[in-house]
Order: structure tokens, then C-alpha cells, then sequence
């Protein structure tokens, strides 16, 4: 896979910045990368929390933004002003549909219910053959790392049709997080396997 095949790339986070800075970082240096890498970002469209910083790093590195908001939430999270493109749509369905229509690929950083909602919905269509594109998780001071431990444990209990480590790319460094993404290739699709009853 090459960059452009990599463009662009959706990025879900949180409209709030959390607990450390590390996050507030993280989420710049990713819109950094994105953009130094002239790949674009798709993103939720809102300039506070980690939204406003992964936009921000983008548009510093000289790199093209789109934001898709629903109506509702275009003054709750307050619109960024300065994207490539903003899309205002009527439903939170529509705006994850919308995004992930555009993306060749997706990278969760921190974030909460809503963060949570979109990486499993994205993480569902893959196991469902829906999408055949790289999914990373930025791992940014272990935030994931009881989220990951779930994961391995609904594969062992064989409620997870792909193995952890084909659902996710999990990575600590943007641009190395990136780099694997383009180098990443789908695995072969699976049947679910018969589970006996006990």
C-alpha cells in the first residue's frame, strides 16, 4: 500500500482534551503527521478537545482537513473554522457512514463512549467483510491497554472472528503507527468456527 493509498485517513477522538497532556500532544503530533505525509484527515469537525488539536496539527503541516458534523453537534462541539471542507449532516449515523466512506483507513486515539462507539462499529464492518482497510489504535500512555486486554479475551472465549492482532494495529509513535498502516495487508477471511456447547 502506498501514501496515496493510505489518503486519507479518519482519525476519532474525543471533543474534550482529558486528564494529561500527553493526550493534547499525541493528537497534534498524529494531524502532524498526517499532514507531513500529505495524507488527509477526516475527522468529527470540531475544534475543541483532541478534535481541535489533531485539526490543528494537520492545518499547521500544511495538510487538507475535512470535518463531518451533524447539525446538532456543529455548535455543542463548536465547528472548526479553518478545515479544508466542512459536512454538516442530519444524523450521527450519517456522519459515521460519511466518514467512513472516505477513509482508506482509521486511528482511534484517547477518548470516551463515543470514541469507544465509532473504533467498534469500524471493528464490526471489518469482521463482517464490509471494509478491507487498516484500523491503528495510538496507545498513548497505556490508555488502551485495558481495552486491548478485553479484546484478547473475547477471542479466547471465541466471540471474535479475528485475532487481536489482525483487528487492530497498536502503536505508541504516530508516524510508526502510520508507516505500519501502509504497510499493513488484510488478512484472509475466516467462516466463524462452530463453538460445542458445554
Amino acid at each position: 500500500m502506498t501514501w496515496a493509498a493510505l489518503d486519507p485517513v479518519c482519525v476519532y477522538c474525543a471533543s474534550a482534551w482529558g486528564a494529561r497532556r500527553a493526550y493534547r500532544d499525541a493528537a497534534r503530533a498524529i494531524g502532524a503527521a498526517l499532514g507531513e505525509r500529505g495524507i488527509g484527515l477526516i475527522y468529527g469537525g470540531g475544534k475543541l478537545g483532541l478534535m481541535g488539536e489533531v485539526a490543528d496539527g494537520a492545518i499547521a503541516a500544511g495538510g487538507r482537513v475535512i470535518g463531518v458534523i451533524t447539525h446538532d453537534l456543529k455548535h455543542k462541539e463548536v465547528a472548526h473554522d479553518g478545515l479544508t471542507e466542512l459536512q454538516v449532516v442530519e444524523t450521527m449515523h450519517q456522519r459515521k457512514r460519511a466518514m467512513a466512506d472516505l477513509a482508506r483507513g482509521f486511528v482511534a486515539l484517547p477518548g470516551g463512549v463515543g470514541t469507544m462507539d465509532e473504533l467498534f462499529e469500524i471493528l464490526a464492518w471489518a469482521q463482517l467483510g464490509i471494509h478491507a482497510k487498516p484500523v491503528g489504535i495510538l496507545n498513548v500512555d497505556g490508555y488502551y491497554d485495558p481495552l486491548l486486554r478485553f479484546v484478547a479475551h473475547m477471542a479466547d472465549e471465541g466471540f471474535l472472528r479475528l485475532r487481536p492482532d489482525e483487528a487492530f494495529l497498536v502503536g505508541t509513535d504516530p508516524g510508526e503507527l502510520l508507516d505500519r498502516m501502509r504497510a499493513w495487508r488484510p488478512a484472509p477471511r475466516r467462516d466463524w468456527e462452530r463453538t460445542p456447547r458445554v
